[in-house]
């Protein structure tokens, strides 16, 4: 199964994620299949930033977002 969830980037205590479409064997870390965005949870407003067009695209195509991710692509209006 394909999954759209964070990848966590950053130095200790100063986190950043990467938004990816990974299979859901492959570690947090690990192998991807294409990065669709970022959010950056230390900045004011909370930093997100999504191509839409390639989000739907994965969704469409049976892609399952897990439960922070969607929280984060409502907020960027994309779901």
């Amino acid at each position: 199964m394909v999954k759209i969830r964070l990848r966590r980037m950053g130095a200790k205590k100063n986190p950043y994620y990467r938004i990816i479409v990974a299979d859901s064997r492959s570690p947090r870390d690990g192998k991807f299949i294409e990065e669709i965005g970022t959010y950056d949870p230390l900045t004011t407003p909370v930093g997100v930033t999504v191509n839409s067009e390639r989000a739907k695209y994965w969704i469409s195509n049976g892609a399952q977002p897990t439960e922070t991710v969607r929280s984060l692509l409502k907020k960027a209006e994309v779901l």
